[in-house]
């Protein structure tokens, strides 16, 4: 009698994956099935961005039902429109530790990459404490200078200036996370992001309305919660980071200041922040345009639709985050023809995503607006920016892969032009025309987007399909 070993079935096969990508299990990226590899790190970085989008969310489901909802709702909006400019610093950084952390990876020197990480901490350290603390001294001069009212910055500069002090918990949530993500180990920053975000949620409703001894804070509440919670997740990450039971072992010795690693960090990170600053800076001008032109209710529908927008495009910015570790560690074992086919099956998984998203928004715009605000004009302006914006998911879902392949690779000063020309050329400029000249106010802006993000998204993929990332050196 002969005995024939079960093959797993196909439900069970995807359910040991998934356990696998959840619990951390580190692997050699650099070999294996590719299709695999990409839902490994997909998964948990999907999920640590859907994290980092639920602060937001929060704070406006809370705010949003305080009394004069439109000026918290503004402030709320306007205040992380001014904090991409410190997440744009901050993905620069983290984008330059996963780059050098990865190619150490794959050519199988995990004490090197473990030293990279640490320079990348001591650099953005110095850097962001003094953004913090030029934040908070101008937090009211901000939201001015965003086309405030006054009685919006007279209700939200407490809430500003706890944000923008707060720079530095940011700072370190990103780049830690990048330099576990380079490592292969998505799992760890997936988890500091659930726990930073469980006690927002505990927190929140808490200080903004009330509870026991605790006064109501209101709006103000809502930063502080941010903020606690985002310090806990930078406790949990630092505890993974020195325990010594990871790839990434941090001895002392990695603290000693190396000024060619922090060259060649500052090298890849500079272009990589001004890519991403061009970006902010692009999205503030938008913001600034339709509070001037579409007034408080125009500016807190922008904001609502926004933050829903950014809600789903996290968790694409998440899967693409897979390609920048694979082109990375696969660079880092000369394995290039697995590190393009593997940013190409992450940019097959991140379109299906992305034409769910597009589904969500076309159908149920509306119900996901009505979650947020109960104020007809706010609901009315934010499901037009959605149905508008959606039109270009899919492109945003393919270009932001391409990106993060190139950045991955190193190769930060390519995107940034792209970024440069399409935002600052084109976004821009056309946003300005259509709402101004043309006298179609908020909507103009909503139409720009999704036409700069299509001409980015297959500019990005040119000079992809060039190749010339892969010659790169880190």
């Amino acid at each position: 009698m002969s005995y024939h070993k079960k093959t797993p079935s196909k439900g069970l096969r995807y359910f040991t994956l998934l356990k696998q990508s959840l619990l951390g299990t580190e692997m050699d990226y650099t070999t294996g099935n590719i299709n695999k590899a990409v839902i490994l790190l997909a998964i948990p970085m999907m999920l640590e961005m859907i994290m980092e989008s639920v602060f937001a969310l929060v704070d406006l489901y809370f705010v949003g039902h305080l009394e004069n909802s439109s000026y918290a709702i503004q402030t709320v909006g306007l205040t992380e429109s001014v904090l991409t400019v410190m997440y744009s610093i901050a993905i620069g950084m983290s984008m330059a530790a996963t780059a050098v952390v990865s190619r150490r990876v794959g050519e199988k020197d995990p004490d090197a990459a473990a030293h990279a990480g640490m320079q990348a901490i001591i650099v953005a350290f110095a850097v962001t404490l003094v953004l913090s603390i030029a934040g908070m001294i101008y937090a009211g001069d901000i939201l001015r200078i965003m086309g405030a009212s006054k009685e919006t910055v007279d209700a939200g500069v407490n809430f500003t200036r706890i944000m923008m002090g707060s720079s530095l918990v940011i700072m370190l949530l990103f780049l830690i996370n990048g330099i576990f993500r380079g490592a292969g180990n998505a799992a760890i920053a997936m988890r500091s992001l659930w726990i930073a975000n469980i006690c927002n949620i505990i927190l929140c409703p808490i200080f903004i309305n009330g509870w026991g001894i605790i006064p109501a804070f209101g709006l103000t509440g809502a930063a502080m919660a941010t903020v606690i919670g985002r310090s806990m997740g930078v406790v949990y990450q630092l505890f993974c980071l020195f325990n010594g039971k990871h790839q990434l072992k941090i001895k002392l010795h990695h603290f000693r200041i190396d000024l060619p690693v922090i060259k060649s960090l500052v090298g890849i990170a500079t272009p990589g922040i001004l890519q991403f600053v061009i970006g902010s800076c692009s999205w503030i001008f938008l913001a600034e345009l339709v509070a001037t032109t579409g007034g408080d209710h125009g500016s807190a529908g922008y904001q609502t639709a926004l933050r829903l927008m950014m809600f789903f495009m996290l968790p694409a910015w998440g899967m693409s985050n897979a390609a920048a570790t694979l082109v990375g560690q696969n660079l880092g074992a000369k394995q290039f023809q697995r590190a393009e086919d593997s940013v190409l099956a992450t940019v097959k998984y991140n379109v299906i995503f992305m034409i769910i998203v597009t589904i969500l928004f076309l159908f149920f715009g509306d119900w996901l607006v009505s979650f947020f605000t109960n104020d007809i004009q706010i609901k009315e302006v934010a499901q037009k920016a959605m149905w508008i914006m959606s039109t270009a998911f899919v492109f945003y879902g393919i270009g932001m892969v391409m990106m993060n392949a190139l950045n991955g690779a190193g190769d930060t000063k390519t995107p940034t032009w792209i970024n440069f020309f399409g935002f600052w050329f084109l976004q821009i400029p056309l946003a300005y025309i259509l709402t101004k000249h043309l006298g179609m106010g908020p909507t103009g802006v909503f139409i720009a987007i999704p036409v700069a993000e299509t001409v980015i998204a297959i500019t990005t993929f040119f000079f992809f399909k060039r190749g010339k990332w892969k010659t790169v050196n880190v």
